[in-house]
């Protein structure tokens, strides 16, 4: 008799992202008239730019060339990609990264779901609280954590670090030993960041403990403050405990392009039974069976990025967003709506008014506003109560929505 992977049983009813597809595609059904404006997914609007898109063309003419067709590429990524990536985002900033130790991938949420695939089962993991579902879910259909409990709206076995108002959303190192932390900094949904001096006690809980961190920095390229540090490997140690994730979505626009990359240490070592492990061979061997790799067409694309005009162009875009976020967050705090983020990464993190609950005030919203936002309790239970709004419309856009909210507060 087929049975079910009893694992996958304990997740909630739905995925966030798609629960909120539904209740819209539903809304605008009844209310085909009402013009919505969606700002809850992270879904870029502003198209790749000029000097990808020549990239992209040139490789298809490549594709089409008997002489210069690519088969199957190598799983971990072609090394002239590889070594863009080691020169600019790592030997600039003084960080010593060697090529075999950049996997590229086709999503950094693919990678940060798929990492904890090589790691036991009963190591102990710890979230923030709110936190990017993915990280939660995919542990859960891991059977690395225990039954959802009804009661305190929380999972059993599961270590939350919560950051509140409270705590400015920094959230606080654990209490108890644990394993495994995920870390996503710029912080999706709060836009929380950490200094060097606040990053680096988590790296030496690490040490410490014997920990594993799994840093999510799909949002770095939209830090601007000083003293945040744009790679966990900026910080002495991190190499011999972190594993850093990194995207070309939001950077670049490639949300339907598909590429990212994970950064595994040759230094990162498992003691264990006696015997040392390397984290690097291991991911290199999970890849290896089971992925193929990044298409050719996308890499060269991704290349591109680095390129000097790429640069230029796409930090125009970058720019662009984050006069959307200014634009979000000085509208809601002259609304009288308490905000965060919006400085350091593309989101706005705001307090729901009137004592609503997350997904009142989305159904509020939708309704009167015709605006889509994201319920901040989808991000977890220290999330109730709160909303997000992200960057990533059109400025058109973001300044009528912003308007229509303001008018129905």
């Amino acid at each position: 008799m087929i049975t079910i992977n009893k694992n996958y049983l304990k997740l909630q009813e739905s995925y966030l992202f798609s629960t909120i597809a539904n209740k819209v595609a539903k809304f605008q059904k009844e209310n085909p008239d009402k013009k919505i404006i969606k700002l809850g997914i992270g879904d870029v609007t502003l198209p790749i730019v000029p000097t990808v898109g020549e990239a992209m063309h040139k490789a298809i003419d490549e594709m089409m060339n008997k002489e210069t067709f690519k088969g199957y590429g190598p799983e971990q990524g072609y090394e002239f990609l590889r070594q863009k990536i080691v020169e600019c985002d790592y030997k600039k900033r003084g960080i010593d990264i060697e090529v075999d130790e950049i996997f590229v991938s086709d999503g950094a949420k693919c990678d940060t779901g798929n990492f904890q695939e090589i790691l036991d089962t009963d190591n102990i993991i710890a979230i923030t609280d709110p936190v990017y579902p993915v990280y939660l879910d995919t542990n859960v259909m891991a059977g690395r954590i225990d039954e959802f409990d009804e009661e305190i709206g929380k999972y059993k076995k599961l270590v939350y670090m919560q950051a509140t108002s409270q705590n400015n959303f920094v959230p606080e190192l654990p209490k108890e030993k644990v394993d495994i932390i995920y870390l996503c900094l710029p912080n999706n949904p709060t836009g929380t960041v950490l200094t060097k001096e606040q990053l680096t006690k988590w790296v030496e809980y690490a040490k410490t403990n014997n920990a594993l961190i799994l840093f999510d920095s799909a949002y770095e390229a939209f830090i601007s403050e000083e003293n945040v540090p744009h790679s966990i490997y900026e910080i002495e140690g991190a190499k011999e405990v972190a594993v850093e994730f990194r995207s070309f979505s939001k950077t670049a626009g490639f949300t339907g392009i598909r590429c990212a990359y994970t950064v595994v240490p040759k230094e990162l070592k498992i003691h264990q039974d006696e015997n040392t492990y390397s984290l690097n061979k291991l991911w290199n061997r999970r890849q290896c069976t089971k992925f193929n790799g990044v298409p050719y067409i996308t890499q060269k694309a991704a290349e591109a990025v680095y390129s000097e005009e790429g640069q230029k162009q796409i930090k125009e875009n970058i720019k662009y967003y984050m006069e959307n976020a200014h634009i979000i967050l000085e509208g809601l705090k002259q609304a009288g709506y308490e905000v965060y983020g919006g400085k350091n990464a593309p989101y706005i993190w705001l307090k729901v008014p009137q004592n609503m609950t997350s997904w009142e005030f989305f159904d509020y919203l939708l309704e009167k506003a015709n605006v889509v936002g994201t319920p901040g309790s989808g991000f977890g239970p220290a999330g109730e109560g709160y909303f997000r709004l992200t960057a990533f419309g059109s400025k058109e856009s973001t300044i009528e929505a912003i308007e229509r909210i303001k008018n129905t507060y």
